[in-house]
């Protein structure tokens, strides 16, 4: 038994010229992203209201100079400005611009029925964007999605409308036979039309990812208010915004070169010739059976790319445990998908991967992953859970450091992957750090290996500008990956790359 409480050294980012830093502002900051990208810069689309639009062509202009909080907040540095960042630039004029009427946003979110409610102010800007992307010869490489935020307030799963602007919908069929028309079809055309908003999830974000997935269009969701001018902010948000500047400008700006073609960083020192893959699972609420969940892998190479693939649905949920277990055949299936990925890139198979879930692999579904690798790679699975029950507190002001492990056997340890970080110079949280509980539940590997690389997949989060995430990437989108794989008929879509889900 080998019990030690030890500090798993911060890792670094690989950014241009083979520089490595930890904290990603700093090397793009200083050296500037990884990849130069495509020279003519962010060739964006834009759609959204006239206000939605007017504040996107205000707001990138305000992107390509300096950016900062106000007051100061040490954990979100200033902005250097976006081509000094990026070091491509960013053409205020949008290669398309699509106008969605106020009007006809109202006459879809006011509707009593949820599902009509969401299906229809998703086509305000799914159809039209697919259109977009058909019809013309030029393309967008990214669609900027700006929604007011009276379509947040009311496109959500829970969301209701008041009385006083409620529009009473046209149900022609009942919703809970329209449920189930993708199943068993109804005989006539037009009852199974009615029932189409049924067969999505009633929730804007998901269910716009979810009908783009299957043309592949690359898309950035915005509030309006998020990228308001000053000038605009009301009294209740004027404080919280004016907080938030630099770190908005991060995230977005960081995002958007993400999905244009550009990796921003990659991890520094990772082993070559390793992958890693989370499973993701996610109950499918439109059958009968409430055991049905859909399954799907993302894989992420030690170059920072991140590839989802979508496996069968099928009785993967237990009801009495409340945990999901694949079948050996279809265990085996769905990591024979991802590796197929890996060796077409690759040419060979990897030296190692490892396997991240939530639960431990029962012995079917592990067998299904062996037998899907091949004999030359080492297949290791880690179970990665809340250690809510180990908690480590400080004599002094400071909590503890991000990085530690108490390890308590070699294949059992706490690793704290929030925490103090020096670099910072404060705790970017609120409560006392809880650490994760990092177990190698299959296959064989160093405990300090493992605790190492889930710290180095904290910082892999393209879509936050952040110094570190508290969960490894490969869990990290977990739900929102298997909400959008679910939100809706996505049969034929082909693997695709994360930036698509995210």
């Amino acid at each position: 038994m080998m019990r030690q409480l030890i500090r798993i050294p911060e890792p670094t980012l690989m950014f241009r010229y083979g520089q490595a830093v930890e904290d990603p502002r700093d090397g793009l900051t200083l050296f500037g992203p990884l990849d130069e990208a495509k020279p003519y810069g962010i060739r964006a689309g834009i759609i959204g209201t006239r206000e939605g639009i007017a504040a996107y062509k205000s707001w990138v202009p305000r992107l390509l100079r300096p950016v900062a909080c106000n007051p100061p907040v040490t954990s979100r540095p200033p902005f250097a400005g976006f081509e000094a960042v990026f070091q491509i630039p960013w053409n205020v004029a949008p290669v398309f611009e699509l106008v969605v009427e106020d009007r006809d946003i109202d006459a879809a979110i006011y509707q009593s029925d949820r599902h009509q409610r969401v299906y229809r102010a998703v086509d305000l800007y799914a159809e039209r964007i697919i259109r977009s992307n058909r019809d013309e010869d030029a393309k967008a490489d990214l669609w900027f999605v700006v929604i007011p935020d009276r379509v947040r307030q009311y496109c959500r799963p829970r969301s209701s409308v008041q009385a006083s602007v409620r529009i009473n919908s046209n149900l022609i069929v009942p919703p809970e036979q329209a449920a189930k028309a993708h199943a068993a079809p109804f005989m006539f055309a037009e009852m199974n039309e009615a029932s189409e908003p049924y067969q999505f999830e009633p929730h804007f974000h998901n269910q716009l990812k979810s009908r783009l997935l299957h043309d592949q269009v690359l898309t950035q969701i915005i509030q309006h208010k998020t990228i308001s001018a000053p000038s605009t902010w009301s009294d209740r948000d004027k404080d919280s915004l004016a907080k938030m500047q630099s770190q908005i400008a991060w995230n977005l700006s960081t995002a958007a070169f993400y999905k244009s073609g550009g990796r921003p960083w990659k991890l520094n020192g990772i082993r070559p010739g390793v992958c890693y893959v989370g499973l993701v699972f996610k109950q499918d609420q439109r059958g009968k059976d409430t055991r049905n969940a859909c399954c799907a892998a993302q894989m992420f190479l030690d170059s920072g790319d991140g590839v989802v693939f979508k496996g069968a649905v099928g009785p993967w949920y237990n009801p009495v445990r409340g945990d999901f277990h694949l079948t050996r055949r279809a265990a085996r299936e769905l990591i024979e998908v991802a590796l197929k990925s890996y060796m077409d890139r690759f040419s060979e198979p990897p030296k190692e991967m490892f396997l991240h879930g939530r639960v431990r692999f029962g012995d079917e579904e592990w067998q299904g992953f062996v037998d899907a690798a091949d004999k030359s790679t080492a297949v290791v699975g880690v179970t990665i859970g809340e250690g809510e029950r180990l908690k480590l507190f400080s004599t002094s002001t400071i909590p503890v450091l991000r990085g530690m492990a108490w390890i308590g056997t070699e294949r059992s340890a706490y690793l704290w992957t929030r925490g103090f970080v020096p670099r910072l110079r404060t705790y970017p949280g609120l409560e006392v750090p809880n650490p994760l509980h990092i177990g190698i539940s299959r296959g064989n590997a160093d405990i300090h290996t493992v605790l190492s690389d889930i710290l180095a997949l904290t910082k892999l989060n393209y879509n936050a500008c952040i110094y570190a995430d508290g969960l490894p990437v490969t869990l990290k989108f977990a739900n929102a990956v298997g909400e959008i794989l679910t939100a809706g008929p996505t049969k034929g879509t082909p693997p695709l790359p994360f930036k698509h889900y995210i």
